[in-house]
């Protein structure tokens, strides 16, 4: 029988900190040992500064320490953490849980949203290369149409990149469609056309089909992806990170949802024109469609 996850990403972190111990300095060592002796829970749900804080260092150290043991950050530690915590415990108790560590304080609990977002968002900047952003922009760019995918907690991330791309002048649309009801949004996808999936990790089947059929047409595909080392990373021509919450506390696509401006900012500056006509034009319908009240006569 295969260990479970969560005992698999604790073992990882152990044997993280034994590999590279003598590269460690003391006070990223004073953390080490701190992250392989507090209860796994205990980590999900804390932020660097509480681990500085816990650690007698710094939310800093935290973070240089966690990159020195191989982690992309603290998100990237806390998933690992938390994949047997997801997989094993059902929704309910999980709620129970996340309630149970921030408390009914409302300080507290803003806190521990802004801070998980925060340390989601600095991590996916960190990710996102130059080379990776201009590659993925440029697919965009050359799309005679561009398909964004999202199922679930992505299909919003999705959805909101159809809009902005629409109101930047570039044709889109959007694909939510899963089992038999997905082959007919499949039949118009041609070549030069781009496919944007926003994949959460879940091995689905419709990401494959996907995939498959857009290099059949010779389509490209730009994946944002939790799992940027998955098996369907290995069929996509970009392959962006973007982490997804550990905890649940955060949005799932927060993270899918900022990519996704960047995306549209970075595209509407190769073709500046086009944007500020599509802006203009849409500026005017809604201008049309605003109900103006005819002016009441003047009383004598």
């Amino acid at each position: 029988m295969s260990e479970p996850k969560s005992v698999t990403g604790t073992t990882r972190l152990a044997a993280a900190v034994r590999d590279m111990w003598g590269e460690l300095s003391a006070s990223e060592r004073v953390v080490a040992q701190y992250l392989v002796s507090a209860p796994p829970e205990n980590l999900l749900f804390a932020s660097a500064q509480e681990l500085g804080a816990a650690s007698g260092t710094s939310n800093a150290t935290v973070v240089r320490a966690l990159q020195r043991l191989g982690y992309a950050g603290l998100p990237a530690l806390k998933r690992e953490l938390a994949a047997g915590f997801t997989s094993e415990t059902a929704p309910e108790e999980r709620l129970k849980q996340r309630i149970a560590r921030v408390g009914h304080d409302l300080d507290e609990i803003k806190d521990r949203v802004f801070d998980e977002a925060a340390e989601r968002l600095d991590q996916c900047r960190r990710l996102l290369e130059t080379d990776v952003l201009k590659q993925a922009v440029q697919t965009l760019a050359d799309a005679r149409e561009v398909v964004a995918y999202g199922v679930g907690a992505s299909e919003l991330a999705a959805r909101h990149l159809v809009l902005k791309l629409r109101r930047a002048g570039r044709r889109a649309r959007f694909v939510g469609a899963t089992g038999f009801t997905m082959a007919d949004e499949l039949l118009s996808l041609g070549r030069g056309d781009a496919v944007v999936i926003l994949h959460p990790g879940r091995r689905l089947r419709e990401f494959t089909v996907l995939t498959d059929r857009a290099r059949a047409v010779g389509a490209g595909v730009v994946l944002v992806t939790d799992v940027p080392t998955g098996p369907l990373a290995t069929h996509a021509d970009v392959v962006i990170s973007a982490p997804h919450t550990p905890t649940g506390i955060t949005a799932e696509s927060l993270a899918g949802i900022v990519v996704m401006d960047t995306l549209v900012l970075a595209l509407a500056s190769l073709d500046e024109a086009r944007a500020v006509e599509a802006s203009h034009q849409l500026t005017v319908l809604r201008g049309q469609l605003i109900d103006r009240l005819e002016p009441r006569p003047r009383k004598s």
